[in-house]
């Protein structure tokens, strides 16, 4: 009897430590399989889906402007690509502030915006100066350069920007980003708004221009614009330059601002480089959005880096891993930052 127990427990034994050998825990997760172009380190693996995916709201500007037609081609690609982990959906604003106060109340969770709009938002520095400062923002990525193109007739008569003074000149949308941009502006150059000012958005601009109805426009945008297609198009209207002067003055209003020359031959009947300044756009997020699904997100688009420049032709050669934290004013989020170290991006 002694014998055959002893048979029976070496057997149970034997049996237990084959089956604890052969088996792999059902939490490890898959290996990914396709690391990002311009990777330097492969992917470790990503987190586990959550059990119901995350509804969010991506928020850009005016229907049918730049940041508004990206975040809606974010969303499809997010339905499309990680449908376990998002649904989402794209939302119109005004732009500038009123996205990063979406952001900022929880009321959006990813954004288009201004580095430098960004930067006076977590400052308290927007408005009158003296504001709450938003805690709620934070970086996911570098998009693409945003150019101030000021546009005016060839018949203007119009040289200087100060010249605008007490001339209808559209400023972009009340509140907007480029509305700030415009105060800048105005400000640098020692002109004041006048009752002609008019706050429009990038396609009622052009419209007002080739009505006759405002003598010059902030068309602030990707270089290879539409709307500066458009006007330059019809030989009628051309953009104009600052002064190294009123360049120096102008980037004393926001450390985010840059020089830049938009050189001769960029759109048709244009002969001349064009001297005006830049700002980063940038992809922010509600800084308390899960690391996990922030991780994901910037990876769906840097793994599927070809679809994600197709979405607009401004992303096609900015959007890119070696740009990515270029510009930055606002700290980027943890979930964006692991990501980002994980290729060997992050600088």
């Amino acid at each position: 009897m002694k014998k055959v127990l002893a048979l029976v427990l070496a057997l149970a034994m034997a049996i237990s430590l084959c089956a604890c050998g052969g088996d792999t825990p059902a939490s490890t997760p898959a290996a990914s399989s396709q690391a990002p172009a311009g990777s330097t380190a492969a992917p470790s693996g990503d987190p586990k889906a959550p059990s119901s995916p995350y509804l969010i709201q991506l928020v850009g500007a005016t229907s049918g402007g730049t940041f508004f037609l990206v975040m809606n081609g974010f969303a499809d690609m997010l339905n499309s690509k990680l449908p376990a982990w998002f649904k989402a959906s794209a939302q119109s604003t005004s732009g500038g502030l009123e996205i990063l106060r979406l952001l900022e109340s929880g009321d959006a969770d990813f954004g288009m915006g201004q580095a430098g709009v960004a930067r006076t938002a977590v400052d308290g520095t927007y408005g009158d100066g003296n504001q709450p400062k938003f805690t709620n923002l934070a970086s996911v990525t570098y998009m693409y350069p945003n150019v101030m193109q000021i546009a005016v007739a060839n018949d203007s008569g119009i040289t200087d920007f100060t010249q605008f003074e007490g001339k209808s000149f559209c400023a972009g949308a009340s509140g907007s980003a480029t509305e700030t941009n415009t105060q800048h502006m105005y400000a640098a150059c020692g002109i004041k708004y006048s009752d002609k000012m008019q706050f429009t958005s990038e396609s009622q601009s052009v419209e007002l221009m080739k009505n006759g109805q405002a003598d010059g426009a902030n068309l602030i945008a990707a270089i290879g614009a539409a709307s500066v297609t458009e006007l330059y198009s019809t030989g009628k209207y051309h953009l104009l330059s600052f002064t190294d002067a009123q360049l120096d003055e102008i980037l004393k209003q926001n450390p985010a601002y840059y020089k830049f020359t938009i050189p001769a031959g960029t759109y048709a009947n244009q002969n001349e480089d064009i001297k005006t300044f830049a700002v980063a756009n940038y992809l922010y997020v509600r800084k308390d959005m899960d690391e996990d699904a922030v991780y994901m997100f910037t990876k769906c688009f840097y793994e599927n880096l070809a679809e994600t420049q197709a979405i607009h032709k401004v992303l096609g050669t900015n959007f890119k891993l070696e740009n990515c934290t270029d510009g930055a004013t606002v700290d980027f989020h943890p979930g964006a930052i692991r990501y980002y170290k994980e290729v060997g991006a992050w600088k």
